[in-house]
């Protein structure tokens, strides 16, 4: 509000609070402008409530790729993901939001990272749910220990948000950390502790540095991985994100069917928008 105030009295304003490469003149692929314009016509009724099968099939051989990559050139021995398993959301704040809202009862808890991207903790605390912050320090390069998260977990911890490559502190976190917190989700004891891995930032690297996935690591409990156009792809205005449900979903039956439900009074995403997934995952 402070800055329309700015802006009305005739001042300009830089406004980094938020990744919008558009605003400052980057634009998105002419491939995937391209393939909304060819399939304007297409996009006028309603889709699946999880989104175009093409755009949800060229996310799973995009996770393929990357899980087999990440694992030595061979897919590790856990479900691979299915059309399925993947969500269409009209970015991936909209997604995020389905997912708090179906998994948290009052008084739930999530582990957050601090610094955070504020919508994770709006989200919970919308939802009902106490955020509870890891600390990224400074003097640690931003990156959290293991130590201090397990101090967190309770009884009522159902989940832990994984931001890599991380916002706003921009570190890559190493493997060997990724894989300490999915050994402690994987063996709460208290019914299962989900990922919430969200990697909108995962193809933006530099120096020669790579991120590994959450998906390549967890096996044995419910990993949700987030993805979308806005920020690699440099079209955020389009509003298209992705959720991926990896690892073991035996456990997450209900949760799922409560994303079925969320996601499908919502009728669908933006279905113009999903059409350009497809060749920017190709």
């Amino acid at each position: 509000q402070r800055a329309e105030e700015i802006e009305n009295s005739g001042q300009k304003v830089l406004k980094c609070n938020i990744g919008n490469p558009g605003a400052f003149g980057f634009t998105a692929p002419k491939e995937i402008t391209d393939a909304i314009y060819a399939h304007i016509d297409q996009a006028v009724p309603y889709c699946h409530q999880k989104g175009l099968l093409e755009a949800r099939k060229a996310v799973v051989e995009y996770v393929d790729k990357y899980i087999t990559e990440e694992n030595g050139g061979k897919f590790p021995q856990f479900p691979k993901v299915t059309p399925n398993d993947i969500y269409l959301g009209n970015g991936v704040s909209e997604l995020i939001m389905m997912c708090m809202r179906g998994l948290l009862n009052p008084g739930d808890e999530v582990l957050i990272p601090s610094p955070d991207y504020p919508l994770w903790t709006a989200a919970v605390t919308m939802h009902g749910g106490r955020p509870l912050y890891y600390p990224c320090k400074p003097e640690n390069g931003f990156v959290p220990t293991i130590m201090d998260i397990r101090a967190l977990v309770t009884s009522r911890t159902r989940a832990i948000v994984v931001i890599n490559p991380n916002n706003p502190a921009g570190v890559i976190y190493p493997k060997e950390l990724l894989q300490d917190i999915v050994a402690m989700a994987e063996e709460y004891p208290f019914g299962g502790m989900v990922i919430f891995a969200d990697e909108i930032y995962d193809q933006i690297t530099f120096d020669g540095n790579k991120m590994t996935h959450m998906a390549s690591l967890c096996h044995n409990t419910l990993c949700c991985s987030f993805g979308g156009l806005s920020k690699v792809y440099r079209a955020c205005g389009f509003r298209v994100g992705w959720l991926v449900m990896s690892g073991n979903r035996s456990r997450a039956v209900s949760y799922e069917n409560a994303l079925n439900l969320l996601s499908g009074l919502r009728l669908c995403a933006n279905v113009p928008g999903q059409y350009a997934v497809i060749p920017a995952l190709q």
